[in-house]
């Protein structure tokens, strides 16, 4: 594979036998490999055990498992769409085909664009801002279609300022690519590949922090067709719609459905249904200080953010960092002990018995330890205290006898002197 590899086209799953994950991917990979050689596609579908092959899999710069490639001469693109059968293809039919695709009648165009929401084209000839857009087309073919076309193509209703120019097509309508306004274009491309209001999930959210935009999301219900519900996914999709020229380039919007994955990002418990607006860039948020009844409530809520006069919350900062590794730590247990609760205890309790254990031996042996010291050292006294006595009886034993020896010898110089005297 390794030599022959840059002959064709490769879509190449790298898995590790362990892996829960990769597990999951697999049926989902049989089925790619069975519809793409059913279609005559010229990508070849293929697995590697990274693992077995680390040099390789190190080689292509694999960190994680699974990782998804797709393999083009020299270079490797990776998938970070959903992990489903027709995203996986949809991908590989995108960048094994041509970076630039011609556009050469209007009749393609209007196929073209009912395929696809959002449509980058290059109108014009050879130029300097053409070479940009094939340079920012190499590295964004990941996510989205590049095309070209003269200006006849182009429906009646577009109106270019100037040529050459790069235009995008979404929403029912059409932005032109201004250097002044909008920067540089891998910017400007990155921010627009997405349409003004989406059904946001939680790759789609991770994926929009590309961007740098504020995404403001109602978090409903989708199965509850309560008025509050339908009536705050509304006014989100007015203003997406009504004040795109105001916001759209510091705001996403869309809705989610549940707020089970909010609540995790947020570490907080948010009543549905809602509005919130995230900065995904520093994981602020910013609630409404007040009940959003209508279109105008929204818009100036937009503003207060825009303008620094509303609350942020949450951050990056150490003590959100503290409290986000607190939280991953608690959530991690409950949802441990909720889908196993025995191997919850297993997990969790054996440790837990194991430190308890050698923590009551520890102490146990400092107080025995203790206590023997202390005993020693009292018997240690205790004899001291019986040799010292021995001592002194001894020593009252040599006095005695001092004393009588010295009394003999008083009596025997005593009878001397009485016979001298007699």
């Amino acid at each position: 594979f390794k030599e022959n590899r840059k002959d064709d086209i490769w879509l190449v799953d790298f898995y590790a036998p362990w892996c829960g994950h990769c597990k999951k991917l697999e049926p989902v990979w049989n089925e790619v490999g069975i519809e793409m050689k059913n279609m005559g596609s010229p990508v070849k579908v293929g697995k590697m055990d990274a693992t077995s092959f680390s040099s390789i899999a190190s080689e292509f710069g694999v960190r994680g498992y699974p990782t998804i490639k797709l393999l083009k001469g020299d270079l490797a693109y990776n998938y970070r769409g959903p992990r489903t059968k027709d995203d996986i293809i949809e991908f590989a039919n995108r960048v094994a085909g041509p970076l630039i695709r011609p556009l050469p009648s209007h009749h393609m165009f209007e196929h073209v664009q009912k395929r696809h929401r959002v449509l980058f084209v290059y109108v014009g000839g050879e130029s300097p801002l053409k070479e940009k857009y094939i340079e920012v087309a190499s590295e964004l073919i990941v996510y989205t279609y590049f095309f070209s076309a003269s200006e006849d193509v182009l429906p009646e209703y577009v109106t270019l300022p100037e040529l050459p120019a790069v235009v995008v097509f979404k929403d029912g309508t059409y932005f032109v690519y201004d250097e002044y306004e909008d920067g540089d274009l891998s910017s400007w491309i990155n921010r627009e590949r997405f349409q003004g209001y989406l059904n946001v999930d939680g790759f789609t959210l991770y994926e929009l922090g590309d961007t740098g935009k504020l995404v403001a999301i109602a978090v409903i219900d989708d199965k509850n067709s309560s008025v509050e519900h339908t009536r705050l996914k509304s006014i989100i999709q007015e203003v997406a719609r009504d004040y795109r020229d105001h916001f759209h380039r510091d705001f996403q919007f869309g809705h989610m459905d549940g707020n089970d994955y909010i609540n995790s990002l947020l570490m907080d418990d948010l009543t549905i249904p809602t509005i919130v607006v995230l900065n995904t860039s520093n994981q602020q948020y910013f609630l409404p200080d007040r009940h959003i009844e209508n279109t105008e409530d929204m818009v100036q809520f937009i503003n207060n953010i825009l303008d620094g006069t509303a609350e942020a919350q949450g951050g990056d900062g150490l003590l959100q960092r503290i409290k986000r590794i607190i939280y991953d730590a608690k959530s991690t247990v409950v949802s441990v002990f909720k889908s196993s609760p025995l191997l919850g205890c297993f997990l969790f309790g054996l440790p837990l018995g194991v430190i308890s254990i050698m923590c009551y031996g520890i102490c146990t042996a400092d107080t025995d330890g203790g206590v023997d010291e202390h005993e020693a050292a009292k018997k240690e006294n205790s004899d001291r205290e019986l040799t010292d006595e021995g001592s002194e009886e001894e020593q009252e034993e040599e006095k005695n006898g001092k004393y009588t020896e010295l009394s003999d010898g008083e009596l025997k110089q005593k009878d001397v002197m009485e016979k001298k005297k007699d």
